[in-house]
């Protein structure tokens, strides 16, 4: 299908709300251990050899995290357990909360205890709260554009490996919606799939209704599709969302009045801050936008001791 969606510009961006994320639920304590304690091994396997060389055991430290530019906050529960899991001692105060937005210049935290501890925690610290923040900042700029429209921001399992709980968080700091986790928590039929059965040749609406009568009643059924002729296949098949991709937006249009409320409709494809608006005007109920996390930009934080 030909996309027609407007050619990529430079978008004035709107404000950034003060609270994106309306205290989202938290990465369970131990999910996040596991990643910050790899990334600690990975960053010292054999310890810190420059702090054990320089600085004394005994010395003690202060240190803040600093905004270098604006952003919304997502990072709380790294930094805690990097200065956790690096060494005993270190003390963590948070000043901006998760999901809380946060000019240049501020500071997000207050670090203090031994100096070795902090020193070892602090690449691993930045760099996850770094990607965190860049992810909400992200997901808060798409939520601003499509204000007023009733269409939901969501991700996408194009996460980092290793990552996707702490990344799809994130995107909830930031206001936006988790699409599901994983392979495992919902059917979800794309082109690849709805490929092998063309050419079995299956009749689509009987394959798919043959599929959702056998799943219980709890698990969500989507379905992908490429051209407006597809809809009403689906639909009888018994989708509870059917995806629009790569639509343009006159037929996102179609799209939305074709399903006509019996699913919910989703677009996806093409999704960036200068294409959002529009394609949430046309009605679809979700957005899903790989682009939250598979290419985001890092938040530039800074974490320096003072004297």
């Amino acid at each position: 299908m030909t996309n027609t969606l407007p050619p990529a510009e430079t978008p004035s961006p709107k404000p950034l709300p003060p609270n994106a994320g309306a205290s989202p639920l938290p990465v369970p304590g131990p999910a996040v251990d596991h990643v910050v304690a790899a990334a600690l091994a990975e960053d010292a396997p054999w310890g810190d050899l420059t702090s054990l060389a320089l600085i004394p055991e005994d010395a003690d430290a202060t240190a803040f995290l600093t905004a270098r530019e604006e952003g919304i906050f997502c990072g709380t529960q790294v930094i805690e357990a990097a200065f956790r899991l690096a060494g005993p001692g270190a003390a963590v105060i948070s000043l901006v909360r998760d999901g809380e937005r946060f000019d240049a210049g501020g500071i997000l935290a207050e670090i203090s205890g031994p100096a070795r501890t902090i020193l070892a925690a602090e690449r691993v610290a930045l760099n996850l709260a770094q990607r965190l923040s860049g992810i909400a900042t992200l997901t808060a700029r798409f939520v601003a554009e499509t204000e007023g429209t009733g269409a939901r921001i969501a991700d996408t399992r194009k996460t980092t490996p290793g990552l996707r709980a702490l990344e799809r968080y994130a995107v909830r700091c930031g206001g936006g919606f988790n699409h599901r986790y994983s392979l495992s928590d919902a059917v979800m039929a794309k082109d690849n799939h709805l490929a092998v059965l063309a050419a079995s040749g299956a009749d689509l609406a009987s394959a798919l209704r043959q599929a959702k009568d056998g799943l219980s009643h709890t698990v969500h059924f989507e379905v992908e599709v490429d051209s407006l002729e597809q809809i009403e296949a689906v639909l009888a098949g018994g989708a509870d969302t059917v995806l629009l991709d790569n639509f343009s937006i006159e037929d996102l249009r179609r799209g939305v009045e074709a399903i006509g409320g019996r699913a919910l409709a989703e677009a996806s494809g093409n999704v960036r801050l200068d294409t959002v608006a529009a394609i949430a005007a046309t009605g679809v109920d979700i957005i899903s936008a790989g682009a939250l996390t598979h290419s985001v930009r890092a938040l530039d934080l800074g974490l320096d001791i003072r004297a």
